[in-house]
């Protein structure tokens, strides 16, 4: 049995659409809906809800709180996934790398460009992705997206075409 912790942060993942505002908006986990749609017999995950944020507002306390539950899931043995927004998902990245310098496992950062139970949301396929790359990786932290798995130090967000690539 392959076990995985996933760590929630929000982004445009988790978004909904909050019709009494007419925006889309970030109000409560969407990934536990997700994980619910994906056959993983081999596999089980815990679900951890950290924040659920729009990535743009987080903080460096934000980024201390993610890589503190990252360091203390690795320490219990268990890869881990973060689910995050797009735009500073490198930075968060960054933060949790440099706490865990030797990491024997991975940490496998994912998003969206389009939120979870919207046509053609790319969600699932990204969240599926960085549940397999747990599986597949060595340690290190790592971000998986639209088919490609990137080392967090060697990748950037590519906003004209919405999608990551190599730096």
């Amino acid at each position: 049995m392959h076990r995985v912790h996933v760590l929630t942060t929000g982004g445009t993942m988790e978004k909904r659409y909050v019709e009494t505002d007419g925006l889309m908006q970030n109000t409560e986990s969407q990934i536990p809906r997700c994980l619910a749609r994906l056959r993983l017999p081999e596999t089980h995950v815990t679900v951890e809800t950290l924040m659920n944020k729009d990535s743009l507002l987080m903080d460096d306390a934000d980024r201390e709180r993610i890589a503190a539950a990252a360091v203390a899931a690795v320490r219990q043995g268990l890869p881990v996934v973060v689910t995050h927004g797009t735009d500073t998902v490198v930075e968060s990245g960054l933060a949790v790398s440099a706490h865990l310098p030797e990491l024997t496992l991975p940490i496998v950062f994912t998003g969206a460009m389009t939120p979870f139970g919207i046509e053609g949301s790319d969600a699932m396929q990204n969240l599926t992705e960085a549940l397999l790359a747990t599986r597949l990786m060595p340690g290190g932290v790592w971000l998986a997206f639209h088919g490609e798995v990137f080392p967090i130090a060697a990748v950037r967000k590519d906003r004209e075409h919405s999608r990551f690539v190599r730096m």
